[in-house]
């Protein structure tokens, strides 16, 4: 099966990308004209397959279009680039609806309270389920934040290593250093959060503090979104992102 799958995703990935959905990326994706020539053809060979495995569904009236599809798949595919990928393969299906969608969350308090409550969200990953996105925040990228890419790097965290090529994942000693540097900057930013301490702008969004896997989520969307800023005020979080992405985006500005 894995051959079969090899060799399909081999030669759908050397099929022609379409002008229309190229015109889609140079416009709504900005990272993809950083990009070097040769990264930009990984980048469209990864969306190709992307979309012939992935399902869209609109939610709330959305009709999905090519637009819709494009560029949710080129941000998903971004966090793919220079290493070998199973393309997220827990997720099969992407939900979007036209903006903010309901949805009932539950929230595990320090006392060990269980609270349960309908909150408003611009995204939402299951560990082996489907990412919810809004569209009209898929849009809305930039500044630092990034929904779509916060979403995917969560399906990345629950996939816990699997089909991924990359070196901190495989190396031990390599991964208790992405670890404690992890740790360390959450547990700062944590401190902050509590302490009621203004955070500057172009730094952590304090969301980052509800858990680890938030953290990571945030973190990614800072790297690529302002990664000049990540490596000045974060620098030993930078190198540890860039080395799990195999990326160096402050070196694209």
């Amino acid at each position: 099966m894995g051959l079969l799958k090899n060799w399909r995703r081999k030669r759908i990935g050397k099929g022609a990308f379409p002008l229309k959905w190229l015109s889609i990326v140079v416009n709504n994706v900005p990272y993809y004209g950083r990009l070097p020539a040769e990264d930009q053809a990984e980048l469209r060979r990864h969306i190709l397959i992307f979309l012939s495995e992935k399902n869209f569904e609109g939610c709330g009236g959305l009709e999905i279009t090519d637009e819709i599809r494009v560029t949710i798949a080129a941000q998903a595919c971004i966090l793919l680039l220079h290493r070998r990928t199973d393309y997220y393969p827990g997720l099969l299906s992407i939900l979007v609806y036209p903006n903010a969608f309901l949805a009932r969350q539950k929230e595990w308090l320090p006392s060990g309270v269980v609270v349960e409550g309908v909150q408003s969200l611009e995204g939402q990953s299951a560990r082996h389920g489907p990412v919810v996105l809004s569209w009209e925040d898929v849009q809305r990228a930039g500044g630092g934040h990034n929904v779509a890419l916060h979403e995917f790097a969560h399906q990345i965290d629950s996939a816990e290593g699997e089909g991924d090529s990359s070196e901190v994942l495989q190396n031990r000693s390599g991964f208790s250093e992405w670890a404690k540097v992890l740790e360390r900057n959450y547990r700062k930013l944590q401190r902050e959060v509590e302490s009621n301490h203004p955070l500057s702008a172009g730094g952590l969004d304090s969301y980052g503090a509800t858990d680890e896997a938030e953290f990571f989520a945030v973190a990614t969307e800072l790297f690529f979104e302002r990664p000049v800023e990540v490596k000045k005020r974060y620098p030993d979080l930078y190198e540890q992102l860039s080395r799990f992405y195999h990326q160096d985006p402050a070196g694209l500005v």
